[in-house]
């Protein structure tokens, strides 16, 4: 007879029960012919019911990812059919890395415009955030340093830009959770499109991140929200999914309770935070970022660079670009921010920069 298990072993059985999403074959098709409601569809009514049912078939059999090819060595399983998405976009980190330990390369920045407001849809007027980020890169430009401006407005303006929701796989189990982030694109369910492949290289290579947000509701914003949800697999995640064979959930837990080392795929680069406000919410905004990149092991470059402030307090909207205008102490700070993390940049690359404490280790780390 087999062994029978010790009566305290952890049960690695995932956990099922929640009701089915998957929907039958009209109800499908007329979400999927849904998105050709413009006129200029109507004469093609004929070829859209063949790519109608195309689509329903690949919903069907579940295809997720229909173009794949063998891992090759290096990976726990040769052998394993590994999606070409997944392959490009470890190759594009891995040249990111190798960018970052450039020793003989200029700094790069890589800077952040987290509003989702612009003049190119409905709000009709550019985001004061995006002003910002217009003044900080004046700051880095004049340095020298390379900068990278990662406008996270165009989710809401721009055709085909994306950032689809973290399914949670890090809960479940570390080493289900893949760096990159293998859940996307996933063609059978049509969530394609996803920015975030693009979005990761521009973190890994960076010296240093800053970031510009404002408050909405007492959080970040939205898309800001969606790419701190799916940098996730940055902090922690496994680098191989084929140890998993693609989403195997208990094959993940089992490898977990072997030991993971909770790789910090981003530690070392150096952070800036500037939160504005109209009324309220600063400060738990600007502390949640921080406490989030810290958390990643990333560095904060200093006490200027970590601003909170309002503009134009309880004063309209329809006047507040006035209000940030007039407020030039606060655009100084804006400067201030960015000079705060080139010094922190070029100290650090000059090995001149010590953090107490970074040799530690926490105690999850085995």
């Amino acid at each position: 007879m087999p062994d029978e298990p010790a009566a305290d072993a952890p049960d690695l059985e995932p956990r099922k029960g929640s009701p089915s999403p998957r929907l039958d074959e009209s109800e499908f098709k007329t979400r999927f012919l849904s998105q050709f409601m413009d006129a200029a569809y109507q004469p093609l009514e004929a070829e859209l019911g063949k790519l109608a049912a195309a689509a329903w078939d690949a919903y069907a059999h579940s295809r997720k990812s229909p173009i794949t090819r063998k891992a090759g060595p290096g990976f726990a399983d040769p052998d394993y059919d590994l999606a070409v998405d997944w392959i490009v976009a470890s190759g594009e980190i891995r040249a990111a890395q190798a960018r970052f330990e450039d020793e003989r390369a200029p700094s790069r920045v890589l800077l952040i415009n987290g509003s989702s407001r612009s003049e190119h849809t409905c709000p009709g007027e550019l985001s004061k955030s995006f002003r910002m980020v217009e003044i900080a890169k004046e700051v880095f430009a004049a340095a020298g340093a390379i900068v990278n401006v990662l406008d996270l407005s165009r989710i809401a303006s721009e055709y085909g830009r994306q950032i689809h929701p973290c399914k949670a796989c890090f809960s479940t189990s570390a080493a289900l959770c893949h760096w990159p982030c293998s859940c996307y694109p996933n063609y059978s369910l049509g969530q394609i499109h996803d920015w975030m492949n693009d979005i990761y290289p521009m973190w890994v290579e960076a010296h240093g991140i800053m970031i510009v947000s404002p408050v909405n509701w007492y959080q970040t914003s939205s898309p800001l929200k969606l790419m701190i949800d799916r940098l996730v697999c940055a902090d922690g995640g496994n680098p191989d999914p084929t140890s998993t064979h693609g989403k195997h959930a208990k094959e993940a837990k089992e490898l977990e309770m072997q030991g993971w080392d909770y790789t910090r795929h981003l530690s070392g680069r150096l952070f800036s935070v500037v939160v504005h406000g109209d009324t309220e919410g600063v400060e738990n905004v600007r502390h949640s970022v921080s406490n989030w990149l810290t958390s990643m092991d990333l560095i904060p470059a200093g006490a200027l660079a970590e601003v909170e402030r309002y503009i134009g307090y309880w004063e309209p909207y329809a006047t507040s670009h006035d209000a940030f205008e007039r407020d030039k102490a606060f655009q100084e700070e804006v400067r201030n921010a960015a000079r705060t993390l080139l010094e922190g940049i070029t100290s650090r690359r000059n090995s001149k920069m010590v953090t107490a404490g970074r040799r530690l280790k926490q105690p999850r780390e085995k």
